[in-house]
């Protein structure tokens, strides 16, 4: 079994001051990190495939640590993000919280406060990636049913009965069952209820009826 890959926590501070002082307290804990002084030199690297997160400073120059957040979403780069500011207010607070930030944290701020929010984001980033790979392990299988693997599945789970797949497909019932078997194998379903959670997870709409 691949040992899972190590986290990496992202700092995007302008301050040289403000990043050594994380990336040491990071040290400390046995926390990897990678520290830069702009969005754009954050965007430039190339980042390790493992749980990460990211503590972005609010105010930068060029552009602010929200236009940022917003600018990471719309690129599809799912990354929790703490904020860090000195010079935070409510509206804003709530404005980055709104888009999935983790936290929002104030200088200055205890350490313990900071490292509580990472290990969170880590945590969240873990799970999601979790479940994207559970996902795309889940839509593998699908791909290798047939075209007609995929309409009996579809039939089953929306609660027919094979005499009813059968009569629906214009085939007979004994040919419904061996496809019904080849789905369950396939899928690696141990039983009708997991593959209905299955269907659920990969979105698959309602199967459609003569």
């Amino acid at each position: 079994m691949t040992p899972a890959p190590a986290p990496t926590v992202f700092v995007v501070d302008d301050d040289d001051l403000v990043r050594a002082s994380i990336q040491g307290m990071l040290k400390s804990v046995g926390l990897r990190s990678e520290t830069f002084g702009t969005p754009q030199e954050f965007l430039r690297s190339k980042r390790p495939d493992g749980p990460s997160c990211l503590v972005l400073d609010v105010r930068l120059p060029g552009v602010s640590g929200l236009d940022f957040q917003h600018e990471l979403a719309q690129a599809g780069i799912r990354i929790p993000i703490i904020f860090i500011t000195g010079h935070g207010d409510i509206p804003m607070t709530v404005k980055a919280m709104k888009s999935g930030a983790v936290e929002f944290l104030t200088k200055p701020f205890r350490d313990q406060d900071l490292l509580d929010a990472i290990h969170q984001a880590l945590e969240r980033d873990r799970v999601t990636r979790q479940q994207q790979n559970e996902l795309a392990e889940l839509r593998k299988r699908y791909e290798s049913l047939t075209t007609r693997e995929r309409e009996v599945m579809g039939l089953v789970v929306s609660g027919m009965l094979n005499k009813q797949i059968a009569y629906d497909l214009g085939t007979s019932e004994i040919t419904v069952k061996i496809q019904r078997g080849n789905v369950m194998r396939k899928m690696q379903a141990a039983s009708l209820a997991e593959l209905v959670r299955m269907a659920a997870k990969l979105e698959l709409g309602p199967a459609r009826k003569k």
